[in-house]
């Protein structure tokens, strides 16, 4: 069945990007809600932008929501990761600013609050997503694919020249907490050449070495190192969970993700929703509900870092 918040969760932090100040508040709401974001400081136009795949913009360092009056709200990918890995089917996402706040960079915060709220079942079931043939896209030396499969799973390949990085592949069933067991946890990165560049274009100006893995070479700059050996493709996998989560359900299908990146995901999608023949959307019966990726977690299941 479907699930929500049983109370609001509040979160106040950074934007990673704007270097703004914002408070977020994750609300409960009613079966067939779906996820909607909420723009509480703005009065003049319309405050709902819906968490769908139809409203995301093109953006190369973040996944960016646009409704139908250009109202946009930044870097919902940690924040949706969450969501769908917690298995929360409606909430309304409240902000007081243009971007969800940073945290530490990863989605463990979100996680840790949605689980101590604690989650309530509601009288509808909840729709997948059923891949019935494959789709795939390829850009620039990236591929991303969704491709049929009985549960759900991420194959997720990454490569950088940078020697702390290096060429890293993991594969994971997403079912009952993989999520939030071996993914959630896992921090933005970027390489310290970057962080000027991206901060001349008046990116990456709430980004510090607390809130993202900033990598020289074979050093991590950042404090404490990598929480895993492999923290990148794992960060590069939650990424694709939230962008994924824009889907309007779970997909019980395999991804597979080769460099990709929130654009080219985003664009799979949208080649995905174009061939009506390649999907199916279900009513989750029980069987299916036990594989789902929230089933089952409770609050100790979230890692704990100082």
């Amino acid at each position: 069945m479907q699930k929500t918040l049983k109370s609001e969760v509040v979160f106040t932090g950074v934007g990673l990007h704007c270097g703004r100040d914002v408070t977020l508040r994750v609300r409960p709401a009613a079966a067939q809600t779906g996820i909607w974001f909420r723009r509480t400081d703005v009065s003049d136009a319309d405050p709902y932008i819906s968490a769908n795949w139809q409203c995301a913009v093109h953006t190369a360092l973040c996944t960016r929501l646009v409704n139908a009056d250009g109202l946009g709200v930044s870097t919902v990918e940690h924040v949706m990761a969450a969501i769908a890995g917690c298995g929360i089917n409606n909430a309304v996402v409240e902000l007081d600013g243009p971007e969800v706040p940073i945290m530490d960079g990863s989605a463990l915060e979100f996680v840790r609050g949605f689980l101590k709220a604690g989650l309530i079942e509601q009288a509808a079931p909840v729709q997948v997503l059923e891949i019935l043939q494959t789709v795939e896209v390829q850009e620039n030396g990236a591929y991303a694919a969704l491709m049929p499969f009985g549960g759900i799973e991420m194959d997720f390949s990454i490569d950088f020249p940078d020697a702390a990085i290096g060429q890293q592949s993991k594969t994971l069933n997403l079912a009952n907490g993989s999520f939030v067991h071996e993914l959630c946890d896992s921090r933005t990165f970027c390489r310290n050449s970057d962080v000027q560049v991206m901060r001349s274009n008046g990116l990456a100006l709430g980004g510090t070495l607390m809130n993202a893995v900033v990598i020289e070479g074979a050093d991590v700059l950042s404090p404490g190192g990598m929480r895993h050996p492999d923290e990148p493709v794992r960060h590069k996998m939650l990424d694709a969970m939230g962008d994924l989560a824009l889907a309007g359900g779970p997909i019980i299908g395999r991804y597979v993700g080769r460099r990709a990146g929130h654009t080219l995901t985003n664009k799979l999608l949208r080649k995905l929703f174009s061939q009506p023949g390649a999907f199916r959307r279900v009513d989750c019966d029980a069987q299916m509900s036990e594989r789902l990726p929230g089933a089952g977690l409770a609050q100790e299941d979230v890692r704990i870092y100082a």
